[in-house]
């Protein structure tokens, strides 16, 4: 059904070969693709090449797109439930044309108007792209190319009652544990992380400011840069209740003060028990 360069599910660069009255016709002598007029750029020709993504319509046809959805072929991405039916759940991925989730594929039943993280591959069968919530099935599990410590850039999926469920580099699966998060993070936002550690289950940990030694750098910068926002003061001292900490500055305590430490030393702020004033 597809042509042996394209990749459904993915941006291909093609050449315009011909326009017709439904739009533009991309691809080579093997096989065309129609890219509709809405969505033909102005300016483009016959001989030009134009990114586009490739799926399939409602009749199983290779379709092109200029539009870019939140998703693609081999990537998580957290998706919101759109419509129901007897066979399964349609997800929004910012195309016209929903992201089918069958039964088969939900881990649990999904609801229409919630939000889960879901992985996106092409069907081998019917050579269309289908949603699955079955992570594990899609997550490297075996081998774990991480060290602890490392920085890496996590998606954030569904609370639990232990913590936040993440996909690590698009390729891991791992965890936020809720008594660890000193910063407001939603399900569905990407953000920076560090690896706590990994299990000899190959199960990653994660937090989301460095630990130890490497952590007081930036954190002091991070109060510096708050204290300078704020007049030159902050109500905040080695007493200070840490949820106050993790509102104004989002960190731990433990942090707040090796952060406030390094800052003294260096003669940047004076203390007291009204809290930290920069000099």
């Amino acid at each position: 059904m597809s042509l042996p360069l394209v990749e459904i599910g993915r941006i291909n660069k093609l050449e315009v070969l011909k326009s017709t009255e439904q739009g533009l016709y991309l691809g080579d002598s093997v096989e065309e693709i129609l890219l509709p007029n809405k969505y033909i750029p102005e300016g483009l020709e016959i001989g030009d090449y134009i990114d586009v993504f490739i799926y399939t319509d409602s009749e199983d046809r290779l379709i092109a797109t200029t539009l870019t959805p939140h998703i693609m072929r081999g990537e998580f991405a957290y998706l919101k439930v759109k419509d129901a039916t007897s066979f399964g759940t349609f997800m929004d991925w910012g195309l016209e044309k929903d992201l089918l989730v069958p039964f088969k594929e939900q881990l649990e039943r999904m609801d229409v108007g919630k939000s889960y993280l879901v992985y996106m591959y092409l069907d081998n069968v019917t050579d269309r792209l289908v949603g699955s919530t079955h992570l594990n099935k899609f997550v490297e599990q075996n081998t774990i190319e991480l060290e602890e410590g490392e920085e890496v850039q996590i998606l954030v999926g569904n609370d639990t009652d232990l913590g936040f469920q993440c996909i690590v580099n698009g390729k891991y699966k791992g965890l936020v544990y809720k008594n660890q998060i000193f910063k407001d993070i939603q399900p569905g936002d990407t953000t920076s992380a560090f690896v706590k550690q990994i299990r000899p289950d190959n199960k990653i940990d994660l937090v989301l400011e460095r630990t130890g030694h490497e952590s007081i750098e930036p954190n002091a910068e991070r109060v510096f840069e708050v204290l300078k926002k704020n007049e030159g003061f902050l109500p905040l001292h080695d007493k200070s209740d840490p949820d106050e900490i993790k509102r104004l500055l989002q960190m731990s305590k433990k942090n707040f003060k090796k952060a406030i430490g390094t800052l003294y030393r260096q003669r940047l702020v004076t203390l007291d028990d009204k809290g930290i004033t920069l000099k």
